[in-house]
């Protein structure tokens, strides 16, 4: 464990690391609710994004992907405000700890694979709940939730794992641009400007998929063109693979080194 912060940037992503050890260590049951939380409302933002999406489609065809991207980038900014753990950070912030020599790979490891496990858990729990309110209680297939999901599923191996690398790199620029910021309505101003971009292009990751994938097949009875176990095992794979060479190596260590030196060029 280190005696010491740095300063800057690299010294709230230490204090985040030692907060996040605490609570996995102290109440573990505690930091699995935290995993869940942030499924929760990642799914709650899924649900309004595809939601607005399919009734925008409805009124202004080719407008609907907008309309979801805009209210998608909510979600971030409701886990980040209500203090919720999100995998895909966690990717950045166990690689740094690792780095840093603030965590054993053992214990980051852990951490980081219970977040994601709960995650999971969390969107399953909260897509089958949805799937019973009116708006999404047997949804057709030509929904916007559905054909998104379709499509995802239909990508090439090398594109989600490429994609995968964006998307992840876009989420912790997020973080890393709201930890330089003091002013709240421009922490959510970036974080809304920032995620609109990954979720307009289409870029995967694994969490938010833990989420769409749970709500279409939930919303539709099933019902979702190319959902198989295969495509969907080899979409998570990949997607969380290439979320952690974004998140985790080039977001995550690349500035644990940048930062690194004796250097006054510090984050």
């Amino acid at each position: 464990m280190v005696e010491g912060f740095s300063t800057g940037m690299m010294g709230d992503i230490e204090k985040s690391i030692m907060k996040k050890a605490e609570l996995f260590d102290s109440s573990i049951g505690r930091y699995m609710m935290r995993a869940m939380l942030a499924c929760f409302y990642l799914t709650l933002g899924t649900g309004i994004a595809v939601g607005l999406a399919d009734f925008t489609e409805q009124l202004a065809p080719g407008w609907g992907k907008i309309g979801y991207s805009f209210m998608f980038t909510w979600s971030l900014v409701m886990i980040i405000y209500l203090n919720a753990e999100l995998g895909t950070s966690n990717m950045m912030y166990m690689t740094t700890a690792v780095h840093r020599k603030i965590l054993p790979w053992k214990k980051a490891l852990a951490i980081l694979g219970t977040c994601i496990l709960f995650n999971a858990v969390g969107a399953v729990v909260i897509s089958w709940v949805l799937s019973y309110t009116g708006v999404f209680h047997q949804v057709s297939t030509d929904h916007f939730l559905v054909t998104a999901v379709a499509g995802k599923l239909a990508k090439a191996p090398l594109q989600i794992f490429v994609e995968g690398i964006f998307a992840n790199m876009i989420v912790n620029i997020a973080f890393y641009v709201t930890m330089r910021m003091k002013d709240d309505a421009g922490k959510v101003l970036a974080i809304v400007f920032l995620i609109f971009i990954f979720a307009f292009l289409g870029f995967e990751h694994v969490i938010a998929n833990f989420s769409s994938f749970s709500l279409a097949f939930f919303a539709s009875g099933g019902h979702v063109p190319g959902m198989t176990v295969g495509a969907v095992v080899t979409n998570i794979v990949l997607a969380t693979l290439g979320n952690y060479v974004g998140g985790g190596l080039v977001m995550g260590l690349n500035y644990s080194w940048l930062n690194n030196g004796k250097t006054s060029y510090v984050d």
